[in-house]
């Protein structure tokens, strides 16, 4: 393909052309840590009972799940009486503008700039709502500017953190003096259904974790700092895979929809997706430095290691995330980048940031650092 030219309408910038680039991520985490011994002994005496059915079934599933610790908005003692969705959403919003206030301000200290830097700013949340929206609320607790361009983000679940930068880098292109900042916040526990014996509830149980995320990123005009510049992104929705993954919302609140097909949705229609992208610029999986990948579940990594034959190494930064804080849904594909900010590879290695989510949707990001 003629350099400049690429598939499915989107605008190549060219492997040489500056592109918005990432400059600081803050991540946070609520104060409540648990075993994960300690969780699943709690929802053996909520959800299940104290059925030896249950129990066994709950080791199993513990045992699968790849998780040690995690932190939760509340003492379990707490949120095991959170049964009514007014309580549970009160509480998911006092937790989120605490996280959300710490890792934006922390960002913005991390890339030397004050909250009145800031042009834009893009939230993603799906473990609650609330109108004025997350960014909203906080732009004047932390100093945003009153002109301060909101793009809040809902829905897009376990994929919201990729999708998040893709539209952190369409604004940026857009206006490339311009800084901008994605904030993740997802408080998975609070959307815990006690009452609820779906083997899909008991899964997303002993799974799914607290945690938010805040990512300072700049147009390439104002590129004075070093982090990984975002080339280029892609997106995929699976026809009739609505009610693979999501939430049945109701009078009880968020239930959630997971599917034990995710795993191989991921593996059959990943590859594609990564190839479409990667083509355009070139690139074949083996010359990708950096995967960061959405922590989705042993199953689902070991799908994506299995379609790409990724070396044993390639997902340890998504593995240990996993084990230390669950499934962050958005959030966790940006606490995965923040660790590989730490030790990047060499300059101008092109990396690649993927998460999947409802829809079943699968969203890309190609990274140069």
């Amino acid at each position: 393909m003629p350099t400049g030219q690429t598939t499915a309408g989107h605008a190549d910038r060219g492997p040489a052309t500056p592109a918005p680039r990432v400059t600081a991520i803050r991540t946070a985490v609520p104060p409540y840590r648990f075993e994960q011994e300690e969780i699943m002994a709690a929802l053996a005496g909520t959800t299940l009972g104290k059925s030896e059915t249950g129990r066994l079934m709950l080791q199993r599933i513990q045992s699968n799940a790849g998780v040690r610790t995690r932190h939760f908005a509340r003492p379990l003692t707490e949120l095991r009486t959170l049964t009514d969705f007014t309580d549970a959403n009160r509480v998911w919003l006092e937790t989120a503008l605490e996280l959300g206030e710490r890792v934006l301000t922390d960002a913005l200290d991390a890339a030397g700039l004050r909250p009145e830097d800031v042009d834009a700013v893009i939230s993603t949340t799906v473990t609650g709502l609330a109108v004025p929206s997350l960014e909203a609320r906080l732009a004047h607790r932390i100093g945003l500017r009153p002109d301060i361009r909101r793009i809040p983000l809902f829905g897009n679940g376990c994929a919201g953190g990729a999708a998040g930068l893709a539209r952190l880098r369409d604004y940026l292109l857009a206006h490339p003096d311009h800084t901008a900042v994605l904030l993740s916040v997802e408080l998975c526990s609070l959307a815990y259904q006690t009452t609820d014996t779906s083997m899909a509830n008991i899964v997303a149980g002993s799974l799914f974790g607290d945690g938010a995320a805040a990512v300072v990123a700049t147009g390439a005009l104002r590129n004075e700092q070093s982090g990984p510049e975002l080339v280029d992104t892609h997106s995929h929705l699976v026809p009739g895979t609505e009610d693979v993954l999501g939430w049945d919302i109701g009078s009880h609140g968020l239930r959630i929809l997971l599917s034990p097909e995710v795993p191989a949705l991921a593996e059959e229609h990943l590859p594609k997706s990564v190839y479409d992208l990667l083509g355009r610029h070139a690139l074949t999986p083996r010359q990708i430095a950096t995967w960061i990948v959405h922590g989705g579940g042993p199953k689902v990594l070991t799908a994506v290691e299995r379609a790409f034959d990724l070396p044993a190494q390639a997902l340890d930064a998504t593995r240990q995330s996993l084990a230390d804080h669950g499934n962050l849904s958005s959030a966790s594909v940006l606490h995965v980048l923040h660790t590989a900010m730490k030790s990047p590879p060499p300059p101008a290695a092109p990396g690649l940031i993927a998460a999947m989510g409802p829809g079943f949707a699968i969203d890309l990001v190609l990274t140069r650092w």
